[in-house]
């Protein structure tokens, strides 16, 4: 061990790195999602490249200092692309030793561990189980240990402004943001700012919070502990305004952006649930774009909302998570016997039931393209990245507003909650929606179609174009209730042809690698990143492999089993027990591979990558 007088007289140097994966962990009441988003925003500002992974405790106030209140917040940044918010962590700022216990096994052999020592009290130590103080014991010899008491620094930071102690112990929480930001050479100005801002009429909390972030900052500079900072270099990104952005934050953008490109009021109607509650909040804040929002009772009370906005000329949308769209079922099968145009937000979580509620899964696949009653065929896409998360909201409304059909739009925890860089778009790069309300009386018949095999949309009021819709079977042409056997069988075969037909709207599906070879990994949603990053590496290995991504889940794009066709092996990587590799196996008789994963997190790319390299090599 170096001593301190020693340490004196070493010159700290900055290093530098390529990337670097850092996660903030302590009690839900510890701030940890606050510190990582202040982190996220520096980051980008910054210029790095970056995604991010919140991590939540399922349960709203778990006893202070249990493994299961434990919130967390990891971010991989770095000078190139990033696809996933990493694997391995290379810093752990832990505030207890229920953080310390719950994430020590994700971080690398040789990672760095700033703990708060003052949280290592004999009572927090039994309650997770450990016998001995592990940042005393030696058992933590493989890390980098850097233990402080951050707790009494901080108190220390904001004495005289007349704080209680428990107000002035959750400012700890930007002691630590303060010391990160030395340690990765991050700027502090937006934080400050964001503080400024956000504390403007509590000037005791604002100064308490610039004082103890300072401190953080000026501890990393000045104490004897550290030999050297980290610095990495502003990541090579393609020219433009770029932004950071959530998935949830990407849906609701793109949800505004889709209703102004279709030149139709927005009406959103939600119950709030986990994980898609974000959507809700962030929509209610846009009532100046034209948007109406509507907290309904109960989850079938916001779809039937959406059907009576929808039939009344709005762009209608309700969000929720697999629970919700279970209780929706019914009114979803009635938006598709009515045929009108809606979008079901599906922000998938661990299931099944409550499931668990803050964690990522894509286990609703079977339930949005199967999960209503009788032959209820809804088309499905599923957003890749937050940032795609808004074209894909986009995308959505407008299969629904020129197919004139509800639209499932899956999206899933782990996007919701994430972020990354996004480059606003042009709005002129938007694609047009063009629809049209129907408004001429002559032989006005409500089950006409186009060539697209949509109905006409008559908005009630409109001069004599008055017409009946609802749950029974409908005559064609005419909309009539009717019980006729040949016409019922007609109408489910023209319903399903009608979905069958985007089709002919849709791109095909597009490979990531050599169009032939020896494996395709074949993927949807949220494991895009891992995918995407771990096929890329095979390949710089010269491996004959691929990737293609599915935005549309039904109708699939028609060049699909082309695609598959021209492949040895496939392999499909899910958050589930396989359910597209069901899906593909029935419609083409092709099988595959499949990786599986329910355990509530993404996809590590480490974990695919020897999924491929075991399939190649066996």
């Amino acid at each position: 061990m170096t001593t301190a007088t020693e340490q004196s007289h070493l010159v700290k140097r900055v290093e530098e790195i390529e990337s670097a994966t850092v996660r903030f962990a302590g009690d839900s009441g510890d701030g940890m999602q606050l510190v990582g988003e202040q982190f996220t925003t520096a980051t980008v500002v910054f210029g790095n490249d970056i995604s991010t992974l919140p991590d939540y405790p399922a349960e709203i106030r778990a006893p202070a200092g249990t493994l299961a209140g434990v919130s967390g917040f990891q971010i991989n940044f770095s000078s190139q692309e990033v696809h996933t918010p990493g694997d391995r962590i290379d810093a752990l700022f832990a505030l207890n030793p229920a953080a310390l216990k719950v994430n020590l096994p994700d971080l690398r052999f040789g990672g760095v561990i700033v703990a708060d020592a003052d949280a290592f009290t004999k009572e927090n130590l039994e309650k997770v189980g450990y016998k001995s103080n592990p940042l005393e014991d030696d058992s933590l010899r493989e890390y980098k240990v850097v233990s402080i008491p951050l707790s009494d620094m901080n108190f220390k930071a904001v004495e005289g402004l007349g704080l209680d102690r428990k107000t002035a112990n959750r400012c700890k929480n930007f002691f630590a943001l303060g010391l990160a930001f030395w340690l990765y050479d991050r700027p502090m100005e937006p934080t400050i700012r964001w503080v400024q801002q956000k504390f403007v009429k509590r000037p005791a909390i604002m100064d308490a919070n610039l004082r103890t972030l300072k401190a953080g900052y000026h501890f990393g500079e000045t104490a004897e502990i550290f030999t050297s900072s980290y610095r990495i270099n502003r990541a090579v990104i393609p020219p433009g305004t770029y932004r950071k952005i959530s998935g949830n934050e990407g849906i609701a953008m793109g949800l505004v952006a889709a209703a102004k490109l279709a030149n139709k009021p927005l009406f959103y109607a939600s119950y709030p649930i986990t994980p898609a509650s974000d959507i809700l909040h962030s929509l209610s804040a846009k009532k100046n774009y034209g948007v109406v929002t509507f907290q309904a009772e109960d989850e079938i009370a916001a779809m039937c909302a959406v059907i009576g906005a929808a039939y009344g000329g709005s762009l209608a949308v309700t969000g929720t998570s697999g629970p919700g769209v279970a209780l929706k079922s019914e009114a979803i099968g009635l938006a598709v016997m009515t045929e009108l145009p809606a979008v079901i937000v599906n922000v998938q979580r661990g299931g099944p039931s409550t499931g668990l509620p803050t964690k990522t899964e894509q286990a609703d696949l079977f339930q949005a393209i199967f999960g209503r009653n009788g032959e209820c065929p809804v088309p499905v896409v599923a957003a890749a990245t937050p940032a795609d998360c808004f074209e894909t909201a986009i995308e959505a409304c407008r299969i629904a507003l020129q197919f004139m059909t509800p639209v499932i739009l899956l999206s899933d925890g782990y996007l919701a909650n994430g972020s990354e860089p996004w480059r606003i778009p042009d709005i002129d790069s938007l694609p047009k929606i063009d629809v049209n309300y129907h408004t001429n009386k002559y032989n006005f018949q409500p089950y006409s179609r186009n060539e697209r095999l949509g109905r006409p949309w008559a908005v009630p009021g409109t001069p004599e174009l008055q017409h009946r819709i609802g749950g029974l079977e409908k005559q064609h042409i005419t909309g009539n209730v009717n019980y006729d056997p040949d016409n019922h069988e007609y109408m489910v075969k023209l319903r399903d042809e009608k979905i069958h037909g985007i089709q002919e709207d849709i791109p095909p599906l597009e490979i990531n690698g050599d169009a032939t070879g020896d494996l395709l990994v074949l993927g949807w949603g949220g494991a895009y990143g891992s995918i995407m990053t771990a096929v890329e590496k095979a390949r710089r290995e010269k491996r004959s492999v691929s990737s293609a991504h599915l935005r549309y889940l039904n109708p699939f794009p028609k060049n699909l089993e082309n695609v598959l066709s021209g492949f040895k092996k496939i392999l499909i990587p899910e958050l589930n027990l396989g359910q597209l590799r069901f899906i593909i196996r029935s419609r083409f008789l092709i099988d595959s591979e499949g990786l599986n994963k329910i355990k509530g997190k993404p996809f590590q790319v480490n974990e695919i990558y020897e999924k491929i390299v075991d399939l190649l090599e066996n």
